[in-house]
């Protein structure tokens, strides 16, 4: 069974993540950089679109009370992200 369209929103969550960790990065030298710091909430929403879609279509991505679940769970089904 293929999950390309799994992998492709696993794939756009970690680019995102990425950007996210740099700008955090820069954010801490630079605290009065008005356009890193749009760009920052930019991605922070759009993380948070591409996460809702994934935990909607595959199920929750992390646990203590982070992502929420459904009936039945999800916690049991897969693949886990990090198989396929």
């Amino acid at each position: 069974m293929s999950h390309e369209k799994q992998k492709a929103l696993l794939r756009n969550l970690q680019e995102v993540d990425f950007v996210l960790v740099e700008l955090t990065l820069y954010l801490d030298t630079h605290p009065d950089d008005h356009e890193a710091i749009n760009q920052y909430n930019q991605c922070s929403l759009e993380r948070e679109g591409i996460l809702s879609e994934y935990e909607e279509k595959y199920g929750p991505l992390m646990h203590f009370g982070h992502s929420f679940n459904r009936y039945p769970c999800g916690w049991s089904e897969g693949p886990w992200p990090w198989e396929i």
